[in-house]
């Protein structure tokens, strides 16, 4: 039996991992790459489509599933498996994504042809990932499935986003542990990450294996600071933010701060068409919330509505944003700053000294939100150098991702210390971190191969 790592690894995104036994080859995961890593999406796979047998899916972010139409594409026939809520979400993650890929070949190949070179294709299409709905199967948390003969797998709740998973894998009287990513304890919306309690081997996640977040307390503390100090000044605070989870516990925190009266009632728009479709899954699950928020439903507070809040639609009312008199609060995608209307705001915002951008989750290395963030002068958005003249601030506390206390909380869940913990998804330094704090681990390489003896 062998485990190979294609994705995730020495960095975070592109998670995707293969498991060989006996005539059978199944993969976790198939993301796409983002930030530096991002041309690898479009190199072909370094393993034959066709002869993937199944998909075991942990969670519908785009570092874990933007490849699967591609891989439906090259010829992969076998079954996606993953939760209910995974399954709803990760169609309107891969929709929007062969969207966007359609949208940026476009523009692309107009510059393309000005330059006589050669035009291209994009990765994938809307209709490439629609046919690929039809290969996802459904699944129930802390169930048995047998997605092959001789392996049998189990999805715990790992707390990260609506649906995430972590899954437990028995093959060949072994038991493997994907971690997938794993959330944090006591945030709200949805339930914890669920301990396990053995295992052979382990993947485990490190995107934040070397860092502590902020409290639920500082974090909201630090947003409403931010939001009375724009509203006094005039200006605009812009949070890109990941469509799925981060938006929806943002819009949570702000539905609070306004109840509370810690915030004034400053216009708040939600400009992405595909959070407000993740807001609707959300709705729709309420059986993976947590006793917090299942009891606001019970009393009639709708935790993703509030006085001033407004979702956007059109391209239309996205760009008329950009002369909204007065301070105003706008949460767009995507939250790298790698694609979607939050480019646009960044474009047209930026140069203005009164504007705030605020990250609240991971930049991936190579993003224009990492150079944003990390104190660039200028940033290149549509082809045009756009100076940087607001205040830039970040929040770590709004992660999806565990922190380092936490991820070992997660593996010190295991009653005993696994044959070997393999540490993915993360750069080198949270990696070692991670590795260095829970006293074992081996850090994975791209493309490596290891024996599962």
């Amino acid at each position: 039996m062998e485990l190979q790592f294609f994705g995730a690894a020495g960095f975070v995104t592109g998670s995707c991992h293969m498991l060989r036994f006996g005539k059978y080859k199944i993969l976790v995961d198939c993301g796409m790459f983002q930030g530096k890593e991002s041309k690898r999406s479009y190199d072909p796979f370094k393993f034959n489509a066709k002869e993937i047998d199944a998909v075991l899916l942990t969670h519908a972010h785009l570092d874990h599933c933007g490849l699967l139409p591609k891989l439906v594409k090259d010829g992969f026939k076998g079954p996606i498996y993953a939760t209910s809520a995974t399954c709803d979400l990760a169609k309107v993650v891969m929709e929007d994504s062969g969207h966007i890929h359609e949208f940026e070949n476009k523009y692309d190949n107009r510059r393309l042809k000005r330059e006589g070179k050669p035009l291209r294709k994009p990765l994938y299409t809307s209709k490439d990932a629609t046919k690929t709905f039809r290969q996802l199967k459904p699944i129930p948390y802390n169930q048995t499935v047998r997605p092959l003969p001789g392996l049998c797998a189990v999805y715990r709740d790992a707390g990260h986003i609506l649906g995430s998973a972590a899954i437990e894998v028995f093959v060949e009287g072994k038991k493997i542990v994907f971690s997938g990513d794993i959330g944090q304890w006591n945030a709200p919306i949805i339930d914890d990450p669920k301990l396990i309690r053995e295992a052979d081997y382990i993947l485990c996640e490190s995107t934040y294996g070397d860092r502590v977040h902020e409290n639920k307390s500082q974090k909201t503390k630090i947003l409403a600071q931010h939001i009375r100090r724009i509203y006094k000044e005039g200006g605009k605070l812009l949070i890109p933010s990941f469509a799925i989870e981060r938006t929806q516990e943002l819009i949570y925190h702000l539905n609070e701060l306004v109840e509370e009266g810690k915030i004034p009632h400053i216009p708040v728009f939600v400009d992405s068409p595909m959070a407000s479709k993740a807001t609707q899954v959300f709705m729709k699950h309420t059986e993976n919330y947590d006793e917090e928020a299942r009891n606001m439903l019970a009393h009639g507070d709708e935790p993703f509505k509030f006085h001033n809040l407004t979702y956007v639609g059109s391209s239309n009312e996205s760009k008329a944003l950009n002369s909204f008199p007065g301070p105003c609060v706008i949460i767009a995608s995507s939250g790298m700053c790698t694609g979607g209307r939050i480019k646009h705001h960044l474009k047209h915002h930026l140069p203005n000294p009164q504007t705030t951008v605020l990250f609240i989750g991971y930049q991936a290395y190579g993003t224009p939100g990492r150079r944003i963030r990390d104190g660039a002068k200028r940033i290149r958005l549509y082809g045009e150098s756009v100076p940087i003249r607001g205040t830039i601030v970040s929040i770590g506390g709004f992660s999806g991702h565990a922190d380092q206390p936490q991820l070992l909380k997660w593996l010190n869940g295991f009653v005993k210390r696994p044959k070997n913990v393999f540490i993915v998804h993360g750069e080198p330094k949270g990696a070692l971190g991670l590795k260095k704090a829970y006293g074992m681990g081996h850090v994975a390489r791209l493309y490596e191969t290891v024996k599962l003896n």
